[in-house]
């Protein structure tokens, strides 16, 4: 409780603080909700980034480092906000649409680790403008690793500091400008205790013997490349299993890549544009015409009206298309194994190697309090159990899994019984 009573005194009269010690409301909780040096100015000319980025290199230790994005109001995942604290240089909020090239911020930064909570939503935004870490601590994933039953930001702070941290503001439209300032105090306190709550996870994973692991899934959220691009990314339309026609399915098509391309001109999240409710409604409709568009419940907004005439040349477009340019009922063709309820009837061994391994994992799981999924990607898992090795003793097991992007300590502990269980079989 150390850390939570330092941080009492910047208390304001209406925060309070929950639970009390030995009662059933749980440990007590600060509410933290000012930052320690205040708020400072928002970043947003060269001349006020060079001053950020002499102090900070100038200041010790690591560098808590978070972004903001504008999900669900603008398109792609753009970044709007970067938040750095590090002792020595107190916190910085740098508009990165103002100053987009922090190339000179991250090159001051190298070899200093960076500390962020679920670093692999914000780095890549982060290395748009220029940032890439040299090492990195992730917050979140370390909570994961130490089995913590809460992961978010929020939780964790709580468990490891006993500092509440308010989050009524993640969800906001981070690309308004001017922002305002409870918004700012928010991502202020984002970075003000990320380094402690690292030393208290650091020492935990010490303790539990995964420091190492941790290390290793730290390196490999670093260096991670960027995703490649997704094949036939419509058929994500939430509802798509409702449509059961190609033709139909090339309506939802027509519609996807229409909204897309607009939403991409107006920099709008594609949701805001037209809901995949409204694309499923209309390919199961189908309709001829702008009055009978419109009539369904789903395009009877203001917006979705105002541009009728643009879906509905989409729906005509799509019922056109050629019955042999219709798209695949069964998606995309791929390397992935088919889904595992087919497994039984399609490969049996393949359906008991599966069984048995996952059996494995959720034994691995509970005796190292590692969730499953941190343990050994499931898709990897599938994929080992689909087409294994020719011979699947220890050796050529951890081959395949380390092929596959699984860690050496994942490998370490997963492969061995895995050839066990197979061996059985």
């Amino acid at each position: 409780m150390a850390t939570a009573l330092a941080y009492r005194g910047r208390m304001r009269p209406d925060e309070h603080v929950t639970g009390t010690e030995g009662s059933s409301t749980g440990p007590v909780v600060v509410a933290l909700t000012e930052p320690a040096d205040g708020i400072p100015d928002v970043v947003a000319t060269p001349g006020a980034l060079a001053d950020v980025v002499e102090a900070f290199g100038a200041a010790t230790g690591p560098v808590a480092v978070d972004a903001e994005r504008a999900s669900g109001y603008r398109y792609g995942q753009r970044t709007y906000l970067v938040q750095l604290r590090r002792e020595g240089a107190g916190t910085a909020l740098i508009d990165p649409i103002a100053v987009p090239d922090l190339s000179a911020l991250s090159a001051a930064l190298v070899g200093v680790e960076w500390v962020l909570h679920a670093a692999s939503q914000d780095l890549p935004g982060l290395a748009e403008q220029g940032m890439r870490p040299s090492r990195v601590f992730d917050t979140e994933l370390a909570a994961r690793l130490l089995g913590m039953e809460r992961v978010g930001l929020a939780a964790v702070v709580a468990d490891t500091l006993g500092l509440g941290l308010a989050k009524e503001h993640s969800a906001v439209d981070w690309s308004t400008r001017p922002l305002p300032t409870e918004w700012l105090r928010y991502a202020v306190l984002d970075v003000e205790v990320l380094v402690e709550v690292r030393e208290v996870l650091a020492e935990r994973l010490a303790l539990a013997g995964k420091a190492e692991w941790a290390a290793q899934e730290f390196e490999a959220v670093r260096t991670a490349p960027p995703p490649g691009p997704r094949t036939d990314p419509w058929r994500r339309v939430s509802g798509l299993h409702q449509v059961r026609d190609a033709r139909r399915l090339a309506v939802v098509r027509e519609l996807w890549e229409t909204r897309d391309r607009n939403a991409r001109e107006r920099d709008i999240s594609p949701g805001r544009v037209l809901p995949d409710a409204a694309i499923v409604a209309a390919a199961q409709a189908l309709p001829r015409s702008v009055p009978e568009l419109t009539a369904l419940p789903q395009f009877s907004g203001k917006g979705t009206r105002r541009r009728a005439t643009l879906w509905q040349s989409a729906i005509d477009r799509g019922r056109a298309v050629p019955d042999a340019e219709l798209p695949s009922l069964r998606g995309p063709k791929s390397d992935a194994p088919p889904p595992p309820r087919a497994w039984a009837d399609r490969d049996p061994e393949a359906a008991a190697r599966l069984a048995a391994a996952r059996d494995v994992v959720a034994e691995l799981s509970t005796r190292w309090t590692v969730p499953a999924e941190n343990l050994l990607q499931p898709d990897l898992l599938r994929r080992l159990c689909w087409a294994p090795p020719e011979r699947l003793d220890e050796t050529s097991v951890a081959e395949a899994l380390a092929a596959g992007g699984a860690r050496a300590w994942q490998v370490e502990l997963v492969a061995p019984r895995l050839a066990e269980v197979f061996a059985d079989l």
